[in-house]
């Protein structure tokens, strides 16, 4: 096709969308809105995703050792599980640093008449602190560090690690089954909207086909009319949700005593996902309408 040919029909395009500005505001407006359900939907299902995160670091895992285990031995014990897969930290965590952590934890009236009665001896034992890197795979690493001769216990959050992976399996279940869900139904919608659109100008295609115009020279002007409305409508939409999540994050995060209590540092900030945020919505936005529209010619271009 020719490049004066081109420039035609894409100026024909865009003539269409004032010519039926209607049905334009409409396919712009049902858009925008499929749109936005879809991103609040990816984002707050992203901030679960962060907050569960969030607290799977928190879990700590800790490994008493026996009381005859010296200072060397302690040092190779700590080498050993640190090459050990899935140990993503090592600490030794002494008894005098213990029994020190449990003073100051204890400081009222009857403490130092509590700890009188331990004398100069430290019951507590030494200990390591460790963090697994990926928590669904901690009974296997626990069972290969247990397997270690000097550890005499593990102290393990086993039970709130397996409700934590359960929910963290429901989220992602529940939140794809959601996703494609809005998806499906924004697709039928927009192409309802488009194929609207189009019904209104059969007799004009009908005319364009019985004076010999091309399927391509018909479809040109429609693909160019929804990659058009597609893209305003993803920049505008994407332009709502960045400025209606910043706004609804500063009113979420007035009070963090809540969100500290659940070992929650915050929100994802706007600044992370602003970019993708108006790529993905305009991308988006002109695929769905500029495809929808064309495939919505399809039965009026048989004449």
């Amino acid at each position: 096709m020719k490049l004066s040919s081109m420039n035609y029909l894409f100026k024909q395009g865009m003539k269409n969308i004032w010519t039926n500005r209607i049905m334009s505001v409409a396919s712009f407006c049902i858009l925008a809105v499929s749109l936005l359900l879809i991103g609040f939907t990816m984002l707050f299902v992203a901030n679960i995703n962060r907050f569960v995160s969030g607290i799977e670091n928190k879990n700590e895992v800790v490994i008493f050792l026996k009381d005859d285990v010296d200072e060397s031995t302690a040092s190779a014990m700590e080498n050993t599980i640190k090459n050990i897969n899935n140990v993503e930290k090592v600490n030794f965590y002494s008894k005098e640093q213990a029994l020190e952590d449990m003073k100051k934890g204890m400081e009222n009236e009857n403490a130092d008449e509590l700890f009188s009665y331990v004398g100069e001896e430290n019951p507590l034992p030494d200990a390591f602190r460790i963090r697994i890197a990926n928590i669904e795979e901690i009974s296997p690493t626990l069972m290969e560090i247990n397997r270690l001769e000097g550890i005499d216990s593990i102290k393990s959050p086993t039970d709130f690690i397996n409700i934590l992976t359960g929910l963290k399996r429901f989220i992602g279940i529940v939140s794809l089954v959601i996703l494609l869900a809005l998806i499906l139904v924004s697709f039928v919608i927009i192409s309802n909207a488009a194929r609207a659109s189009v019904d209104i100008r059969k007799r004009e295609i009908a005319i364009m086909k019985l004076v010999g115009a091309t399927n391509t020279f018909i479809k040109v002007p429609f693909f160019v009319e929804g990659m058009f409305i597609g893209i305003l409508a993803g920049l505008a939409s994407a332009a709502i949700t960045c400025l209606g999540y910043n706004e609804l994050v500063k009113v979420l995060s007035q009070d963090m005593t809540l969100w500290s209590i659940m070992s929650i540092n915050g929100f994802i900030p706007v600044s992370e996902f602003i970019w993708k945020i108006f790529i993905g919505y305009a991308a988006a936005g002109m695929i769905i309408s500029a495809f929808g529209t064309v495939m919505s010619t399809r039965k009026y271009l048989k004449v």
